[in-house]
Formats: structure tokens, C-alpha cells, sequence
């Protein structure tokens, strides 16, 4: 295992794990540029994610910070589409279609301003339909999905940032424990758990780097910038897959 990587790793979650997030683009971002056998990116990713988050929820649940009745619906739709996202069956080249097009986008919503966008009015339905979509994606692609929801939390005002922070968590929770559940059962637990479970370092560098990220947050360094360097990071990634696909 590169002691680099498990740095990097470390650092992403302490960085993702202060606003909510857990960093699954990244460690997909990560791992592809390693060149680690596709199959496995998504195992290793989810897991991660897993690890970062579920400090990080339990502790906004704690501080009440966790409205049910607003994150429920949402997950209602897409944690079963994450678990059905990660089943499906997927030829490589289709694989690294959807992962380098999920890592674009990405980095496109790192990019967003957050609280500072324009206050916009979307129908319940279109959020719902969105996070289905974003669910789907989170299972083929190994991502958590927060990502994505919370740009649009911001955008349509639905709660102050703290508790859209909250959301993320628990939505990255649910739909990357179904997620992986559809990945192993897609890919058989002893032929993708085995050679995934080489990486237990990671796991450990997120874990120490998301619990400091969720303690103290990001106070040494700009949060602009390090969201400005990580989509970089992301988008290079993701044209590098949208290549080697096409």
C-alpha cells in the first residue's frame, strides 16, 4: 500500500468530513489514478465513505440537527436506486463512461459557490426524480451522492447550512451502505471483498482524517481553494476515464 495514497486519502476526509461529505468522488478521483483494477474502485470508495460519514452523522443527530421529515422522503427514493445502481451489471467501457461523466459533474457542483447561489423555486416532484437520479449514480459509480443534493439544497433555501451539512451526511450514509451492498452481491463478496480488503490503510486514513475534519473543520486553509483544487483533481480524473472509454 503507498503511504502517499493513504495520505491523500486522510487529508480528503478531513476536508469533505468538515462540511458533511465523505469524499467518494475523491477517492474514486484517487483511485483511478492509481490505475486499480476498475471493479474494485467502487468497493473501496463506498466503504470510505462509510467510514468518513457515520461520525459525522451521529454526532448531527445528536445536536438535533437532522430534520427526518425533509431527509426521509429523499432517501426513501434514492437509497433503494443506489442499491439497484450498484447490481447492475456493467461492461467496462460503459463503467468508466458513467464514472468519468459522475466525476465531471463533480467537479462542476465542487465549483458551485454553495450558500452564495441564487435563490431558486424547484416542485417537490423534481427533487424527488433528482435524487433518484442521484441515488442510481451513487450505486454505479461508488459515490455517496452529496455532492450533488446539497448545491441544490442551497439553491432552493431549504434549511441553513448546518442542517443541509446534516443531510449530506445521512444521505452519503444510506445510500453508500446500499450502494455497496448491491456492489458485493453484483460482483460476489469473496472474489471483490478479498483483493478490496488490501486496503484496509485507507480505511484507517479516513477515519483519522475524518474524525479531525468533523472536530475542528477546515480553519488552516481556505475552504474556496481546497474545493477549487479538489474539482481540479476530480476533473482531470474524469477526463482521464472519459479517454481510456472512448
Amino acid at each position: 500500500m503507498n503511504a502517499m495514497l493513504a495520505l491523500f486519502f486522510g487529508l480528503v476526509a478531513l476536508i469533505y468530513a468538515s462540511v458533511g461529505f465523505g469524499g467518494g468522488s475523491s477517492y474514486t478521483a484517487l483511485l483511478t489514478l492509481t490505475g486499480i483494477e476498475p471493479r474494485l474502485i467502487p468497493v473501496i470508495s463506498l466503504c470510505c465513505n462509510i467510514v468518513v460519514v457515520t461520525g459525522g452523522t451521529i454526532r448531527f443527530w445528536r445536536a438535533g440537527l437532522i430534520e427526518w421529515k425533509n431527509v426521509l422522503p429523499l432517501l426513501a427514493v434514492s437509497a433503494p436506486l443506489a442499491f439497484v445502481g450498484g447490481l447492475m451489471p456493467l461492461k467496462e467501457t460503459t463503467f468508466l463512461l458513467i464514472l468519468g461523466s459522475t466525476l465531471l459533474l463533480s467537479a462542476f457542483a465542487l465549483m458551485l459557490p454553495q450558500e452564495r447561489l441564487p435563490e431558486a423555486k424547484l416542485p417537490r416532484p423534481a427533487i424527488m426524480a433528482l435524487s433518484g437520479v442521484v441515488g442510481l449514480l451513487a450505486g454505479l459509480s461508488g459515490i455517496g451522492g452529496g455532492i450533488f443534493m446539497a448545491p441544490v439544497l442551497h439553491l432552493i433555501r431549504s434549511a441553513e447550512a448546518k442542517r443541509i451539512a446534516a443531510f449530506a451526511s445521512l444521505y452519503i450514509l444510506a445510500n453508500s451502505i446500499t450502494g455497496l451492498t448491491g456492489q458485493l452481491l453484483k460482483g460476489g463478496v469473496d472474489a471483490v471483498a478479498g483483493p478490496a480488503a488490501e486496503f484496509w490503510p485507507l480505511l484507517l486514513a479516513v477515519f483519522v482524517g475524518g474524525q479531525l475534519g468533523s472536530h475542528i473543520g477546515i480553519r488552516l486553509f481556505s475552504p474556496v481553494w481546497l474545493r477549487r483544487i479538489t474539482a481540479l483533481l476530480v476533473g482531470y480524473a474524469a477526463i482521464r476515464l472519459l479517454s481510456q472509454a472512448l
